[in-house]
């Protein structure tokens, strides 16, 4: 497995970098200009590449990704997260998209969106668009065998 991820040299993506590039793995960051220019970009990496804007970051983040792992995180996660269960809602793509749950950090979230399909916001079935999971290794297990669930009808199947 290699990773993808957000290019920078700090924080607990850069810690999750410099284990998988001592594991061994291809590491490719993708940076915004706006960043790199902080000086907050990895040139340790196997790869960075260094887009434009955010919306760029996370298009080729997405192209570049076969499966998404969210760990604990704030708003930046957040977004990318919901983002791409988002596009993964729309049927805009097939792959697993998973909270790695560190000593229960997703609850609060995963609660949220239990609330969502009680309130009639979200329909229970596309709970399974995202896998959760305390255990690293049961994680990646879910996410090496994961198929995408079928669906009920949703707003846009409607005439």
């Amino acid at each position: 497995m290699g990773l993808v991820y957000g290019g920078a040299s700090v924080g607990l993506m850069n810690d999750v970098a410099e284990a998988a590039l001592a594991g061994g793995a291809k590491v490719t960051g993708v940076i915004p200009q706006t960043l790199a220019d902080r000086e907050v970009a990895h040139h340790g990496l196997s790869e960075l590449r260094v887009v434009d804007t955010m919306h760029e970051r996370k298009a080729l983040m997405y192209e570049l990704s076969d499966g998404f792992v969210v760990l604990p995180g704030g708003f930046g996660t957040l977004d990318e997260m919901f983002e791409i269960l988002t596009w993964a809602q729309l049927g805009m793509h097939a792959k697993p998209i998973a909270l790695f749950n560190v000593e229960g950090f997703w609850e609060p979230l995963t609660s949220l969106l239990f609330h969502f399909v009680k309130e009639g916001f979200v329909p229970e079935d596309q709970l399974a668009l995202l896998s959760v999971d305390y255990d690293a290794r049961a994680l990646v297990t879910k996410m090496r065998t994961w198929t995408k669930p079928t669906l009920g009808p949703k707003w846009l199947d409607k005439a």
